[in-house]
């Protein structure tokens, strides 16, 4: 009977639990595709790259076959020691409206991005200001769309949640899941509440007034964050400017890992900045950890329980306990599903959620081992301490 109680317990909890970590990510805010714009102010864009030869051509091509009439493309190159800086040479010379920036040597008490972003600012004599990652590639209605979705809601930081590219096994097994932890750390519905202090940007994609970028300080004010766009977005919103987070799928695209090496080392540093912010995420994490665990431990045995329990005499209990586990689980991957179709991958990658939810308890605990050990932790070939 024990076994059945808790068996119940867990049943009931799994339930409330799963619907409500699904239910957090709602973009109710869409960026749809519009006319081009007949005029309409100059807009800068701005993309940091540091070693970013695998990227590089695709997204300042993406750039400037944007259908808006009136770009500035800055792209700062900082330090690179790849193929970056040739090919931004050959570029720049079938395109003025290309200007690259070369990058001066990191000072003390800056972090890596914020500085190259800060330099490539300062050449920079849009009305409105787009900074844009490497890995991420614009579709040609991308610029006119935002615009004229940031001036319907008023937005003075509008930013996007980009299409991911999901190529590896790995990342089609993992990114999902991590969206979703994302999702209920900040929710965008919190965000988009001037009446919350929830505020968060993603740096893929972050398009900002001029004056307003000005007025809170630009990236000097957060000069020595790691994760500059969250603290970008809590400069803007906490100042009373209005802050909009917005659904980007068919304006913009990023590959942000290719495969388990380059994802482990990716988020590991992201979970260490988010743990390491506040006290409280430490608690929030072991949460998302422990959560993760039984995600990839107790979803597969839990069935299995009750066949073995079953097989050995177990009668109606036994069986009600399989009935319980197999509920969940058809739950769990009918919402899985549901997030894989949206992602662009194949819904029987659900299958892998306990395999996807242990390499990220891995990765949250290691990140919370960081935290606690003082590691730090190693990003681009420089290394970070909180």
């Amino acid at each position: 009977m024990i076994y059945f109680i808790l068996s119940t317990f867990l049943f009931l909890g799994a339930l409330v639990i799963v619907t409500w970590l699904h239910n957090q990510s709602w973009l109710d805010i869409q960026t749809p595709r519009v006319h081009p714009f007949a005029g309409g102010p100059l807009i800068s864009v701005i993309v940091p790259a540091r070693n970013e030869g695998k990227n590089i051509r695709r997204c300042v091509e993406a750039v400037l076959a944007q259908d808006y009439p009136k770009l500035q493309l800055l792209v700062l190159d900082d330090r690179s020691t790849d193929s970056t800086p040739v090919i931004l040479t050959e570029l720049a010379a079938r395109d003025a409206r290309l200007v690259v920036v070369h990058g001066r040597e990191l000072p003390t008490g800056w972090a890596g991005k914020p500085h190259a972003l800060y330099q490539a600012a300062e050449s920079a004599t849009g009305e409105w200001l787009l900074f844009l990652d490497a890995d991420t590639f614009l579709h040609p209605n991308a610029l006119s769309a935002a615009l004229a979705s940031a001036q319907k809601t008023g937005a003075d930081l509008y930013t996007v949640m980009t299409e991911q590219i999901l190529g590896s096994f790995w990342e089609k097994t993992v990114m999902p899941l991590v969206f979703t932890a994302l999702s209920v750390g900040f929710s965008p519905r919190k965000v988009n509440d001037p009446k919350s202090r929830d505020a968060i940007a993603n740096g893929q994609f972050i398009f900002i007034r001029r004056a307003v970028y000005d007025a809170i300080g630009g990236h000097g004010a957060v000069k020595d964050q790691i994760v500059e766009d969250k603290a970008l977005a809590e400069k803007v919103k906490w100042s009373g400017q209005h802050l909009v987070i917005a659904d980007g799928r068919g304006i913009a695209r990023t590959r942000m890992y290719t495969d388990l090496p380059s994802m482990w080392e990716g988020w590991t540093k992201n979970i260490y900045l988010g743990l390491s912010d506040h006290p409280g995420m430490l608690l929030l994490g072991a949460f998302g950890a422990l959560l993760a665990l039984m995600a990839a431990l107790v979803l597969p045995a839990w069935p299995l329980l009750g066949l073995t329990w079953y097989a050995n005499g177990g009668g109606w209990m036994a069986l009600a306990v399989t009935a319980e586990a197999l509920l969940v689980w058809v739950h769990i991957l009918y919402l899985r599903m549901k997030i894989n179709h949206l992602m662009g991958i194949s819904r029987w990658y659900a299958l892998t959620t306990p395999l996807g939810a242990g390499v990220f308890a891995a990765m949250m605990l290691t990140s919370a081992w960081k935290v606690l050990s003082g590691q730090g932790v190693t990003w681009k070939g420089r290394n970070y301490k909180k």
